[in-house]
């Protein structure tokens, strides 16, 4: 893995701050160091400023006084277990996470996306790659923060009502506030911004997730199963299966 000398880093690094404002931090948790240096040179290349963890309870300790804009977690952590550690995290921080891990059979890259994680990676990789997909979670999650306008709806179905606040990222079903993922709140304000048509999957992973293969499929369906969950006994009629094409959600707007 070749690195580019120090100074143009540094007149890299000068250029996107001055361009962009604050420096996006990034966790990196992953035990074999020569992954973690080369990722991290690369993201410190692309403006990032880089906090790096060979075990998970170093990057605990840290999140007690710093809050990263996205966590690169590694899974099989010689302290712990990676799936773990996310699923922990979400009852508590909301920042985008990307899996990057030896673990590639389809169950494992479905419990990563059921855990709320916005992209999985299976080594090896290419450390470019990684900091194109960072670059698109960053961008997007900067742009979802900086809506200025409130964005407040309300919808109704057979005697319930659901309260979406865009802005704010609140969801209220009946008064009771529902926590979503960043990326479950994507895919939601999606389907409720084309409330009664049909959405199909590849539009959910284009729109939401920036991806277009097909065998990324289950992971919209994975991420819908969450969202209907949150919702209780009638997730299933607020968002509604178009069998062999998509989704739909059903709600009335007021």
């Amino acid at each position: 893995m070749k690195i580019p000398p120090f100074p143009f880093i540094a007149l890299a690094i000068l250029f996107i701050t001055s361009h962009s404002g604050r420096m996006k931090q990034i966790f990196i948790v992953e035990d074999h160091e020569s992954i973690r240096e080369g990722v991290a040179a690369y993201l410190e290349l692309s403006g990032y400023t880089v906090s790096k963890f060979a075990l998970i309870q170093e990057a605990k300790s840290a999140l007690t006084h710093t809050v990263p804009d996205l966590l690169v977690q590694d899974v099989m952590m010689p302290d712990g277990d990676g799936f773990a550690f996310v699923k922990q995290l979400r009852g508590s921080h909301e920042f985008p996470v990307i899996f990057v891990t030896a673990r590639g059979s389809e169950s494992d890259r479905i419990m990563g996306f059921e855990l709320g994680c916005d992209d999985y990676i299976v080594k090896p990789f290419s450390p470019k790659e990684l900091v194109l997909r960072v670059d698109a979670i960053i961008r997007r999650s900067c742009q979802e923060k900086e809506k200025k306008e409130s964005k407040e709806s309300i919808w109704t179905l057979e005697g319930s009502s659901l309260r979406v606040d865009e802005n704010m990222h609140v969801l209220l079903l009946d008064e009771r506030e529902i926590d979503l993922t960043a990326a479950e709140w994507r895919i939601f304000t999606h389907l409720i911004h084309n409330a009664g048509s049909v959405v199909s999957r590849s539009q959910v992973l284009e729109t939401c997730f920036q991806y277009s293969f097909e065998s990324y499929d289950r992971i919209v369906d994975t991420h819908v199963k969450n969202i209907r969950a949150k919702l209780g006994e009638s997730g299933l009629r607020w968002i509604e299966t178009v069998r062999g094409y998509g989704y739909r959600f059903s709600g009335k707007g007021c």
